[in-house]
Formats: C-alpha cells, structure tokens, sequence
C-alpha cells in the first residue's frame, strides 16, 4: 500500500506559464516558481509570439529579488507543452493557447512589463510573486505545514 502513496507522492506537478512574448511575465513567474518550488514542481514557459530575447528590465527586476533569469530564452508555445503540464497559466495570450480537457486553467491579468522601466515591473514582479506563492500553497499543500 505505501508504494502507491510513494508514487503519486513523487508526481511533481508541472505549471505552464504562457505570454505573447515570454519575455517578461511569464518569465517572471518561472523564475519564481522554480526558486520557491525548488524541486518540488516543474516549470515550464512558453510565448504565443516570442521574443528573440528576455525583457532586461525583467530580468534586473528579477534579480533585485535573487533570482536570475538572464539565461533563459523565449520559447514558442507547443502543443505538448500544454499537454504535459497540470496547470496552464496564461497571461494575455487569449485565444493562442490550445485548450486540453482535465487541465486546470488560469488567467492573470498583469500588465505587460515590455517598454516599461524598473519602476513600473517592480509591482507587477510583487504582484506576480504573490500569485506564484498562493499557487504552490495550493499544489503543494503538504509542503506549507512543514
């Protein structure tokens, strides 16, 4: 019986970040899932439209916060991107985003950090990490009360 438990225990869940561009918020959103999740989620982003590069005023906003996102690159949004993930979080993206049955859906409406300086991200980056916060307390309950 504690095999079963073992197992749906190690099923990390994976979260799909989606943005026109995956430049800028959906980046930041990785960026902070994968340094509070750690280990224990998978991360993926992806762009409708990528762009050929990061936004650079993400990625200072982001490392004013310890995270680097400077290596990351925009990636064009696949269909088994969707489908390998558990949750898809889109932002802005509207109608790009193939639509799977049995997946969980979100959209958050962020402003879009491309041309804005760092004063202007900053409170999209707050506003993103507090999102990013609530969503693993959801996904990884367990992981709260330890």
């Amino acid at each position: 019986m504690l095999s079963g438990m073992e197992d749906s225990m190690n099923e990390k869940p994976t979260v799909l970040f989606v943005c026109v561009h995956n430049a800028g918020r959906s980046q930041m959103a990785a960026g902070y899932l994968r340094h509070l999740g750690g280990d224990d989620v998978e991360v993926l982003s992806a762009g409708s439209a990528p762009k050929d590069e990061i936004n650079p005023v993400a990625v200072q906003a982001m490392a004013e916060e310890g995270i680097d996102i400077a290596n990351e690159t925009p990636k064009v949004l696949t269909v088994d991107a969707v489908k390998e993930s558990d949750v898809v979080i889109t932002m802005g993206c509207g109608d790009a985003c193939p639509i799977f049955p049995g997946k969980r859906y979100e959209d958050w409406e962020l402003d879009d950090p491309a041309g804005q300086g760092i004063e202007a991200v900053r409170p999209i980056r707050d506003e993103i990490r507090g999102r990013i916060e609530s969503l693993l307390a959801e996904l990884l309950p367990a992981r709260g009360a330890a």
